[in-house]
């Protein structure tokens, strides 16, 4: 009888495992980061569609993937950036999470960029 209850609480906690759901995440369209000037001190936010190719001043960034975790988590946005200069090419090429803006910023001798918010296209402003 003892093993017989064993095996079918194992078979029930296998079925939970198998049904929890995964961390689920919500594609948006718009990445908003900021970015600082450090010649100036001057920090401006620009919106970045997905998969478009934006320029400021000397950067060309592209956001490959902006996403927002599930509402029902803590929020946090992610979004894989790449970022080129004319001179250097490629200086930045990674995922950015806003609640953790000093794992991967970029950081070169001209500017500071860090991610604001992931958006649909209707949100941003």
């Amino acid at each position: 009888m003892t093993k017989q209850i064993v095996k079918l609480l194992f078979w029930c906690a296998c079925g939970f495992a198998i049904v929890a759901p995964a961390n689920a995440y919500i594609d948006k369209n718009v990445a908003v980061v900021r970015i600082m000037d450090k010649a100036s001190g001057k920090a401006q936010t620009v919106n970045i569609p997905v998969g478009e190719m934006v320029e400021y001043e000397k950067l060309n960034m592209q956001v490959r993937s902006c996403k927002q975790t599930d509402p029902f988590d803590a929020e946090d946005f992610f979004a894989f950036i790449e970022i080129s200069t004319r001179t250097d090419g490629k200086v930045f090429s990674n995922w950015m999470s806003r609640n953790e803006p000093g794992v991967r910023p970029l950081q070169n001798a001209d500017y500071d960029l860090w991610l604001v918010s992931c958006e649909n296209k209707e949100e941003a402003k």
